[in-house]
């Protein structure tokens, strides 16, 4: 059987007219890990893990040939409870809690490939997912705006009422996200993680980001996805998000007139493709998808190495 090797991820994806992970401590803003001065906003790895979760769930509702199953899911009883690890594994995957450790990762895919802490009476574990993501940032300044307005039913019964409840929110105009991720081979065969779930972890990338909706969302696009494989197992390169740019600079995006879409911006991976050609000799694959509304600059060295795009998902 084929094994997974160690690797990275580089995923780069847009979002427009909405907030794709919105900090509840802050006013239903969008999340602002560093200073306002920097201006960058950011989306946390649960969020883009649920991207990918509820995509796989979608496409095999019923586990496809039984190792496909998602076990962090929403799922409640028949009285509407919210229902708990060993709820979701009794009813939902058929697994006792004395089989987990051995039935969980067999099962399913998302704890192969994120891991699971499985702490319920008498019974206690946790497996660390070989598939680690680090937190998606902005890779320019964002400036989210207020908004209101109306909708056409009043929130209570009140004839008396001239107009619907009115709502506010923020959202955000336009954003290029980055986000870096690693694999993990050693962790890999602690989980049972196949080459095909890596797979599967990627088209849960790409097609989840698409799949996912809701209002506040806004529309998201999947860009750019690389995923680079080492000889090595406990080779790194490490932080691949620092090695793109988008243009156009920081400059444009502070002063009025700044990009509204896919087609105003362009990434830049020429620092990307130097230190894959550097690294070669650890380097035994290099596969990458790009959107065709999306264009890359500087990218001789990563066609050297990677060749013409994938196919579309």
């Amino acid at each position: 059987m084929a094994e997974v090797r160690s690797g990275e991820l580089l995923f780069v994806k847009s979002v427009k007219d909405g907030i794709p992970n919105r900090d509840p401590l802050s006013d239903s803003d969008a999340r602002r890990l560093f200073d306002e001065e920097d201006g960058r906003i950011s989306l946390s790895d649960v969020s883009i893990k649920r991207d990918v979760r509820d995509y796989v769930l979608a496409r095999y509702p019923d586990g496809g040939d039984g190792t496909k199953h998602v076990y962090v899911r929403e799922a409640r009883s028949a009285e509407g409870n919210l229902l708990g690890r060993r709820a979701l594994a009794e009813q939902v995957l058929g697994i006792s809690p004395d089989k987990a450790r051995e039935e969980l990762p067999r099962k399913a895919f998302d704890v192969r490939a994120f891991g699971v802490v499985y702490s319920v009476s008498k019974v206690s574990f946790h497996l660390t997912g070989p598939v680690q993501f680090g937190w998606a940032h902005s890779l320019h300044p964002v400036e989210s705006r207020y908004v209101q307005g109306t909708v056409v039913m009043a929130s209570e019964d009140d004839r008396a009422k001239g107009q619907g409840t009115i709502w506010t929110t923020y959202i955000v105009p336009f954003a290029v996200f980055a986000m870096h991720g690693i694999i993990n081979a050693a962790l890999a065969k602690e989980t049972d993680l196949t080459p095909d779930d890596v797979d599967l972890v990627l088209e849960g990338l790409w097609k989840g980001t698409r799949f996912r909706q809701a209002r506040g969302r806004g529309i998201q696009e999947p860009l750019f996805l690389l995923h680079v494989e080492f000889h090595d197992p406990f080779f790194r390169i490490g932080d691949l998000d620092r090695l793109v740019r988008l243009e156009p600079g920081r400059e444009a995006w502070l002063k009025p007139g700044k990009p509204s879409s896919v087609a105003e911006v362009a990434l830049d991976v020429q620092a990307l493709g130097q230190q894959l050609l550097q690294f070669q000799d650890r380097v035994a694959r290099v596969r990458y998808w790009l959107n065709p509304a999306f264009r890359l600059e500087g990218d001789a060295g990563l066609r050297e190495l990677g060749g013409e795009p994938q196919p579309a998902m």
